[in-house]
C-alpha cells in the first residue's frame, strides 16, 4: 500500500489522470503537503506532486467564462492532466498553497492555433 505524503486531507474528490495511453480513474487528495492522486484498480498506480515541484497549474476556462473540468499541473519533472468534476474546490486549494500567479488560465485551442499560423507566416529578423 503506498503511504500519503500528506498529514491533513482538505479535500478528496473523484478524477481522472491523463498521465500515458488512456485514462485512469481514480480519487484526487489535496492536503497540507501534496497533490496525490490514486489510481481505483490499481493501488499501485499513483501520481505524488509535492507543493515545493510545482511550477504552475493550467485552467481551462470556457467561453461563458465557465471552469472547465479539466487543468494541467507544471512541475520540475514534468507536466502532469488531469479532469474532476469538483475542478472549482481543487484550484481554490491550489492556489491557496501556490499563490495566484502560479494558477494560470490556459490558452484556447482556437488561440493556440491563430499564435502558431501567424509565427508561420512571420518574418524573422537576422541580425548579421
Amino acid at each position: 500500500m503506498v503511504e500519503s505524503l500528506n498529514t491533513k486531507v482538505d479535500l478528496t474528490a473523484r478524477g481522472i489522470s491523463y498521465l500515458g495511453i488512456g485514462a485512469k480513474y481514480g480519487d484526487i487528495m489535496i492536503g497540507d503537503r501534496a497533490f496525490e492522486f490514486f489510481n481505483e484498480k490499481n493501488v499501485q498506480d499513483y501520481v505524488q506532486i509535492p507543493w515545493k515541484d510545482m511550477q504552475n497549474v493550467y485552467a481551462q476556462v470556457k467561453h461563458n467564462q465557465t471552469l472547465g473540468r479539466r487543468f494541467k499541473i507544471q512541475t520540475t519533472a514534468g507536466e502532469f492532466d488531469f479532469s474532476s468534476k469538483e475542478v472549482g474546490p481543487i484550484l481554490k486549494l491550489i492556489r491557496n498553497q501556490l499563490g495566484d500567479e502560479h494558477v494560470i488560465r490556459q490558452i484556447g485551442f482556437w488561440k493556440q492555433m491563430g499564435r502558431t499560423i501567424r509565427g508561420m507566416f512571420q518574418h524573422k529578423n537576422k541580425t548579421r
